[in-house]
């Protein structure tokens, strides 16, 4: 499959389009899409933040708000990010109740140090640069603080990811054109291009200031999990306000 996708200058504004259209029926394709096992690995990832009462979370790529809304039935603050106008529209209207703002994740209207974790959920790859958004991560969270990034991965090679790269590259668009839109769904299987191979991300989280960084393989490693601990750094350059009061 021949997929089209947006270069560098204009894929901001075409994901934050793209992501208006499909708000409506986004959670719905992603309990078929992924058979609702989407909703244990958003659990999981919850889990591996580490949450206690009083915790402020930043659910980066907040879409609808399913991750802050665990976040917060966790005793967390949460604070959703996207700059979809409509996946914050859609979040509104299923009822999260959370901090939820229109902003880039990679400039982030919060304080430095002002979070104890941040978490996205399938959205790395719509970034317009991954690692502008990490070194945000390690600017807003504390000393201590987690990260926790959610992502598809591709299994290694044999007959499961020979099956896995049809479904995903293949079935899935097309469920998407039946429901959605299939332009939407054909530029999500191919934007795993936008993803850096394991080494290049674990040395991006390393730079900007984390440690123990691991990943997580899951779904027979078609998910990925990747967590960290933001070091100690006294010394990071101040920057903007902050929602959190």
């Amino acid at each position: 499959m021949v997929v089209s996708l947006p270069p560098p200058a204009e894929k901001r504004a075409f994901v934050s389009r793209m992501f208006d259209a499909i708000a409506p029926r986004y959670d719905a394709m992603n309990r078929v899409m992924t058979f609702g096992m989407d909703r244990g690995w958003r659990r999981a990832t919850l889990a591996s933040l580490a949450i206690r009462p009083g915790h402020v979370i930043v659910d980066l790529g907040c879409g609808t708000g399913d991750l802050s809304d665990g976040a917060r039935a966790a005793g967390a603050r949460a604070v959703g990010v996207d700059l979809s106008a409509g996946m914050l529209a859609q979040a509104t209207r299923r009822g999260s109740a959370g901090t939820l703002v229109r902003a880039d994740a990679g400039e982030l209207p919060l304080a430095d140090g002002s979070c104890d974790g941040a978490v996205s959920g399938f959205a790395l790859r719509n970034f317009e640069s991954i690692e502008t958004v990490i070194r945000e991560c390690a600017r807003v969270v504390r000393g201590g603080g987690r990260v926790s990034l959610l992502e598809i991965d591709w299994p290694k090679a044999g007959a499961f990811a020979s099956l896995f790269t049809f479904y995903f590259q293949r079935i899935v668009p097309f469920v998407g054109g039946l429901v959605s839109r299939g332009y939407a769904y054909r530029y999500l299987a191919g934007s795993t291009v936008y993803l850096p191979p394991w080494p290049e991300l674990s040395a991006m989280l390393e730079r900007a200031g984390f440690d123990g960084v691991h990943k997580r393989s899951m779904a027979g490693g078609t998910i990925q999990l990747v967590t960290a601990v933001r070091a100690d750094s006294a010394s990071r350059k101040h920057r903007g306000g902050s929602l959190i009061p």
